[in-house]
């Protein structure tokens, strides 16, 4: 097509697009599958790649491209984005609008209430109705430019609807759902990474990421519900400006509500205290907003807050529960964890049973024993926690708790050792940290076998087919034929993925061993540094500890872990099964030149699963190949993961191989 069609054509595709990402994103009712929207993206990726002129600012296919920034510019607002004050009861509400009434001189005045979401405020600047700025509130005269991470998230229009000229800046707040959350540090406990204490910092972490593809990585939310100079858009009061901010087809908050007296706001506060806990974003409170814009100019602001506004915070929520027992669970390292189980108890929502103890040290602090009355309440609202002790109905009988002595699984005598908090079964057959094990090791981070979940590990191992994590790669269909839930077609899909992960590079290989103290960024510097497992087994402390990130403390566990002769017949066995051993792009080894590969020119691009491009393009390499970051009438094969652009389309067009990640690996093999 020529340019004229090309442009009328992505100006479609863009429109299409920004339009199926508020269903999906926003209003949570998409009207095409996946693989349509996916054909949309290609078509307009296409077209951009044959003319690059036509490459926008507002094109969805620039959310997550180029390479990390090494820092944040300072941006400095156009006004400031203020504070709020806070109401802690009712009386306080009602002085606040005593406040207001007696100023402006009327008692009628009109309200508009809105969820306070737990996140981070931020500022966009559009131009001409396309982004241009995204910036954090800092200190509230400066902030961060964070436009490319803010670009990443998807519920965020690239464009505005409508014919929009000039600078429209808008604010709002970045936001992570509770299942999002757990879902990240769920992820986070299994690489080991320190997990994040509440949704928003979260979010906030998030958002901050020098590396935009990582921000892209997690599910972040934005919700606005400010337009700054909104007078010039016609805009007189609150209510109309959250709908000429979802006219303009930014999202905006929709439990909102509009109050036209105080009774109105105080029934609103009064039904969302008890509806917040269903909604999928943390909320610790309601903003209450004067309606009319001309009265809030009469009122206007102290240095730090409006007095046209006020955050009303609802108390930390804490119910009375009762100790019934306290059960301990075994980790995949053997920590044993006490848990305490409480009597049934209603908090932000759910049904609490169950509160972590964490360690001794914890519950000595607290003196919690079985049979207590305890106090109990969520942290961040999603972690069940005990607060303190109700002494007054402690029982005379009762005596202080201690973990038990023995392992509770497989009887091993438990060990502390000096200056750790932590109890452990030393025992690394114990069924318990056996199948913690197994999951560790196939999960994404590590082996990323798919289709092996908690039930079939649970049925691998108490029937003795699993014992450690080498039997996988011996198990056959007829083996898993016989376990519940595993049809013919499943336990070919397994037995597939199991053979795939073999390919696996030796990070994940590492962290999937289960060292204790080693997680995914130090299994991943260790397999950098020594190139092969074999030299990792025979480093000594002194050789481990050098190691940036390392230090004494994790060298030793390496090493104590090495010394093991079940560990080194476990890695020798995963070795004969043809699990890789070696970091890819190391020296050359001529034997292992595949005659495909040599002399070929490949290029990689889009999201890798298994391994990062530049470990792909070392593998490559390590075969005779050759790499390049360009495709060209030269290029002999292309393998595109996900999101894979212009590269992609332009080996389409010059008929050149088009490989996925699963073909390459096979090839890889072969």
């Amino acid at each position: 097509m020529g340019i004229d069609e090309a442009r009328k054509r992505a100006l479609e595709l863009k429109s299409l697009i920004a339009r199926n990402d508020r269903l999906y994103y926003v209003l949570d009712a998409p009207e095409i599958e996946d693989h349509a929207y996916d054909a949309l993206l290609r078509e307009l990726a296409s077209i951009e790649s044959d003319y690059p002129e036509l490459l926008s600012p507002d094109s969805p296919n620039i959310r997550v491209r180029g390479e990390p920034r090494g820092e944040f510019r300072k941006f400095t607002h156009a006004s400031p984005m203020q504070s709020l004050d806070n109401a802690l009861d009712l009386s306080e509400l009602r002085g606040f609008y005593g406040r207001a009434a007696k100023s402006i001189g009327r008692d009628d005045l009109e309200w508009v209430c809105e969820p306070k979401l737990d996140g981070l405020a931020v500022s966009l600047v559009y131009r001409d109705g396309v982004l241009e700025t995204g910036a954090t509130r800092g200190d509230g005269t400066v902030g961060e430019d964070i436009t490319r991470n803010i670009r990443t998230i998807r519920s965020l229009p690239l464009k505005l609807l409508g014919e929009v000229s000039g600078v429209v800046e808008v604010r709002g707040e970045v936001c992570m759902s509770r299942d999002d959350f757990a879902e990240l540090n769920r992820s986070r406990e299994e690489s080991e990474e320190p997990l994040f204490a509440n949704p928003r910092n979260a979010a906030a972490g998030s958002l901050r990421q020098l590396d935009h593809r990582v921000t892209a990585s997690r599910k972040l939310s934005i919700f606005l519900y400010q337009l700054m100079d909104a007078a010039n858009f016609g805009v007189r009061t609150q209510w109309e400006m959250l709908l000429r901010l979802e006219e303009m087809g930014l999202p905006a908050q929709r439990s909102r509500r509009f109050c036209g007296t105080l009774e109105e706001v105080e029934a609103y506060l009064a039904e969302w205290d008890e509806a917040r806990h269903e909604n999928p974003i943390n909320t610790d409170g309601v903003v209450v907003k004067l309606n009319d814009l001309s009265l809030r100019t009469e009122l206007g602001s102290t240095a730090k807050a409006p007095r046209w506004a006020i955050a009303f915070k609802y108390p930390p929520e804490e119910k009375r529960s009762k100790i019934l027992d306290i059960a301990v669970s075994v980790g995949r390292t053997g920590t044993l964890t006490p848990t305490a189980l409480l009597e049934p108890v209603r908090l932000s929502g759910t049904t609490v049973q169950r509160a972590s103890l964490h360690n001794q040290d914890e519950i000595d602090r607290k003196d919690v024993r079985i049979g207590d009355a305890v106090w109990v309440h969520k942290a961040g609202e999603i972690i069940p926690e005990v607060l303190r002790v109700d002494l007054e109905g402690r029982s005379a009988e009762s005596v202080p708790y201690k973990i038990p002595g023995n392992c509770p699984v497989c009887g091993a005598p438990a060990v502390r050792l000096p200056g750790e908090a932590a109890v452990r079964c030393p025992n690394k057959s114990c069924p318990a940290q056996l199948q913690e094990g197994i999951g560790h090791f196939v999960s994404r981070q590590c082996m990323d076998i798919d289709g092996i979940g908690p039930k079939l590990i649970a049925q691998l191992t108490e029937r003795g087919i699993v014992k450690c994590a080498a039997d996988l790669y011996s198990l056959r269909a007829e083996d898993l034929a016989e376990l519940d839930r595993m049809a013919e077609k499943s336990s070919e899909k397994l037995i597939g993925a199991i053979e795939d992960s073999k390919m696996r590079p030796l990070g994940a290989v590492i962290n999937g061993l289960g060292i204790r103290n080693v997680g995914r960024k130090t299994a991943l510097d260790l397999a950098s540094r020594f190139r092969g497992m074999d030299k990792l087994i025979a480093a000594n402390e002194d050789e481990l500890s050098v190691i940036e990130g390392v230090g004494p403390v994790v060298a030793a566990s390496i090493a104590a872990f090495m010394g093991e002769e079940h560990n080194r017949m476990t890695i020798e066995r995963l070795r004969e099964a043809g699990v890789n051993m070696e970091e890819a792009g190391g020296a050359e080894d001529p034997s292992k030149r595949s005659e495909f590969f040599s002399g070929k020119k490949f290029v990689f691009t889009g999201e890798l699963s298994m391994m990062t491009r530049a470990e792909a393009e070392k593998l490559a390499e390590s075969l005779g190949a050759k790499t390049s970051g360009s495709v060209s009438k030269k290029t002999d094969v292309v393998v595109a993961g996900l999101n894979a652009g212009g590269k992609y389309d332009r080996a389409v067009a010059l008929g050149i191989d088009v490989w996925d990640e699963e073909t390459f690996l096979k090839r890889v093999k072969e």
